[in-house]
């Protein structure tokens, strides 16, 4: 079993930015939110772990392959940095074990008789249709 990566807080960016959303006059005075800014091609991940996180289809991450995530869930700064790690953390370890192989299989000898036998039963009962309207 594959260990869970260790992500370097020296590799994030974190920033304190406002929250969205109803609040009241504490929206406007106190930055609770956190962006949370990770540079993929610039980590210590693995290579394999790198690509397999660009290649996601995420709008979370950017042309650069910087990923951008806001954590606002929590109304205080040091649950929503908890937070953003977390997902952070799960995001890069849902990558970190590789995709299995597709072994393509071969439908069995008795899958492929039956198909071919219901093939010919339905053209002949077509053709059958077929010779009593041409009289």
């Amino acid at each position: 079993m594959v260990t869970a990566l260790v992500i370097a807080e020296s590799e994030v960016e974190v920033t304190a930015i406002r929250a969205q959303g109803p609040g009241g006059q504490n929206v406007n005075k106190v930055s609770s939110a956190i962006q949370l800014r990770f540079d993929i091609p610039g980590s210590s991940l693995p290579e394999p772990v790198k690509e397999r996180l660009l290649a996601l289809r995420d709008s979370r991450i950017t042309q650069d392959g910087v990923l951008i995530l806001k954590a606002q869930r929590y109304r205080t700064q040091d649950m929503n940095r908890m937070d953003a790690f977390s997902r952070l953390h799960e995001l890069v370890n849902s990558v970190a074990v590789p995709p299995k192989k597709r072994k393509p299989t071969k439908p069995s000898y008795g899958s492929v008789q039956k198909r071919l036998q219901s093939k010919t039963k339905r053209s002949d009962l077509k053709t059958s249709r077929g010779s009593k309207g041409m009289d």
